[in-house]
C-alpha cells in the first residue's frame, strides 16, 4: 500500500500553493496597475486631465472596480500617471534657479515647460491644477512658484529681465501657451516655439514701452475649467 502523505506534506503542499497564488495575484496586480497608468497618461496626453475615470478603465481593459482598487481617488491617478513629468518640472526649476546666468535660467523654464505643455496637454494642468486631496501637488505649486519668484528678482537685478514684469506673466505665457496644445503633434512644437520666442523677446529689459497693471493670475488658475455662463 502507497504510503499515505503526512500531516506535515499535506501543510507544505497547502502552503507552496497559497504562497504560488498569491505571488501570481501580485503579478496580476501589478500588470493592471501598470496597464491603467499607460492608459492614462494616454488620454491625458490627448484630452487633458478630466478625461472620465470609466474611459481610463474601458481603454485600459479592465473594470471601474479594479481601477478604484488601485487608484481611490481621480487625483490619486493623475499623481501617479505624472510622477515622472512631475519630477522632470522640478528638476527643470532647480537646474535654472542653479545657473549663474539669471537671463538664461529664466528662460530655460519657461522654454522647457512650454514644450512640455505641448507636448501633452494633460502636463501643465496636473502639475499646477488644485486637488484637495493631494498634499503634495500643493506643496509643489507653492515650491514652484517661490522658485519662479526667485528666477524673477535674479534676472531683474542682473538688469536682464524688464522691471514691469510680474511673475503672473508666466501664468500669462503658459494660458497662451496652451492654446497650440491641441494642434497635430508636428504643429504644436514648432508653435510653441515661436510663440515663446516671441514673448521671451518682449521680457527683455531693453522693452522699455509702458505695460498695463499685470492680472491677479496664479500658478492654479492655468487651465481651470471655465465657469458657465447662467
Amino acid at each position: 500500500m502507497p504510503a499515505q502523505p503526512s500531516q506535515k506534506d499535506a501543510v507544505d503542499a497547502a502552503g507552496t500553493g497559497a504562497a504560488f497564488d498569491t505571488k501570481e495575484l501580485r503579478a496580476d496586480a501589478r500588470h493592471n496597475r501598470d496597464r491603467i497608468l499607460r492608459a492614462a497618461r494616454e488620454a491625458y496626453a490627448v484630452h487633458g486631465i478630466d478625461v472620465p475615470v470609466t474611459a481610463i478603465a474601458r481603454r485600459a481593459g479592465v473594470g471601474v472596480a479594479t481601477l478604484y482598487r488601485r487608484f481611490p481617488t481621480r487625483a490619486s491617478l493623475v499623481t501617479e500617471a505624472f510622477a515622472e513629468q512631475l519630477a522632470l518640472c522640478v528638476a527643470v526649476l532647480d537646474e535654472a534657479l542653479e545657473d549663474p546666468d539669471p537671463w538664461h535660467g529664466f528662460c530655460s523654464v519657461i522654454e522647457k515647460v512650454c514644450t512640455m505643455q505641448a507636448a501633452d496637454r494633460g502636463f501643465t494642468r496636473a502639475f499646477l491644477s488644485q486637488f484637495p486631496d493631494s498634499v503634495d501637488y500643493d506643496r509643489e505649486r507653492a515650491r514652484a512658484e517661490k522658485g519662479l519668484d526667485e528666477l524673477v528678482r535674479r534676472a531683474k537685478d542682473a538688469g536682464q529681465l524688464r522691471q514691469d514684469f510680474d511673475r503672473s506673466d508666466i501664468t500669462l505665457v503658459l494660458l497662451a501657451n496652451s492654446g497650440v496644445g491641441g494642434e497635430s503633434p508636428e504643429t504644436s512644437p514648432a508653435a510653441s516655439r515661436r510663440l515663446v520666442a516671441y514673448l521671451l523677446q518682449s521680457f527683455r529689459a531693453d522693452r522699455t514701452e509702458p505695460l498695463p497693471a499685470p492680472a491677479p493670475l496664479g500658478l492654479h488658475q492655468i487651465h481651470e475649467p471655465s465657469r458657465q455662463r447662467p
